[in-house]
């Protein structure tokens, strides 16, 4: 399969908040997600939720300093994993400096890991 990312990915351990955007009953609810890498573009996860493909959902996402980053996630892949679907979403209006603190913690990253 040919590589599409844009973005270096990396793991961390977060948790994540879905509310679909255009629930109508305005009624928010939380889906619980494995969040398996996460760059400064998009994120990869997996879920036992039947998300939609091209949905936008609002995203809080807990980062390794324990702050919230809050932005909102277009699902972009599906990728069916037994009992689970495996998705991929980018990021949309995502502030520069939050993208800029996981670029930066992904740099040290790859920095210890080659020491």
């Amino acid at each position: 399969m040919e590589e599409k990312r844009h973005a270096k990915r990396m793991d961390l351990e977060c948790k994540l908040l879905l509310k679909r955007l255009d629930n109508v009953d305005g009624n928010a609810r939380e889906v619980k997600v494995d969040v398996k890498d996460v760059s400064k573009t998009g994120i990869g996860f997996s879920s036992d939720e039947q998300l939609t493909m091209g949905s936008v959902y609002e995203c809080l996402l807990r980062i390794w300093t324990g702050e919230v980053l809050h932005t909102f996630v277009e699902i972009i892949r599906i990728v069916p994993k037994g009992g689970t679907n495996f998705y991929g979403g980018i990021f949309i209006g995502m502030a520069e400096m939050d993208q800029n603190r996981i670029q930066i913690y992904s740099d040290f990253s790859e920095i210890n890991k080659n020491k």
